[in-house]
């Protein structure tokens, strides 16, 4: 049975609303994929520690233009609803001429350019198998998943509704990927 397969047969008999994100208890991250309602703990600290400083990494050179061409917004874990998906990645990046001022909302409905996902035992299933396809149907141009365990990152690159590998690296080789290849930091940087 495919993955697609076995997460539709796992379908609660009631679709998760908002409502259910908003009731979740304060320290879970509340995720509704094909309305099923995912609940997890915040992460643990490595978890925390690989995304953070992914985005340090990127954020100076491309939020703020500080040794890097600017025109971003890095965000750690926006809430993005994709009409009944809601999904909250790890850090996201829109392009400042497609989002020239950030939105007043708690949420944003309009997909990011670049998405990343870090990976834990608790969430590797939905990041790769669940919400990875809705990352393509809404059309973010960029995924990447770091293993803060395995010490690697994988970039692709959405072409004509599919991922393609577009790189990867690992322990403490050197990363310069697409979108952000013109700024190259140590895969090392990551972790602690």
């Amino acid at each position: 049975m495919s993955a697609d397969a076995a997460l539709r047969r796992k379908r609660p008999a009631r679709k998760a609303t908002y409502r259910d994100v908003r009731d979740a208890p304060a320290h879970m991250v509340a995720e509704i994929v094909r309305g099923a309602l995912h609940m997890q703990p915040r992460p643990a600290f490595r978890h925390a520690i690989a995304g953070s400083s992914l985005g340090m990494e990127i954020g100076g050179p491309f939020q703020r233009g500080r040794g890097g061409p600017g025109g971003w917004w890095i965000v750690d874990e926006p809430e993005l609803h994709f009409g009944e998906d809601i999904l909250v990645p790890d850090l996201a990046g829109w392009r400042r001429e497609r989002m020239p001022e950030p939105p007043d909302e708690a949420y944003l409905t309009l997909a990011p350019d670049w998405v990343c996902e870090v990976l834990s035992p608790s969430t590797r299933k939905l990041d790769l198998e669940g919400k990875r396809p809705i990352y393509a149907r809404e059309g973010v141009g960029h995924l990447w998943f770091v293993d803060p365990a395995a010490r690697t990152l994988e970039a692709f690159a959405l072409d004509g509704g599919a991922w393609t590998p577009a790189g990867a690296a690992r322990d403490d080789e050197p990363v310069s990927l697409p979108p952000f290849e013109a700024v190259t930091f140590p895969l090392n940087a990551l972790w602690p």
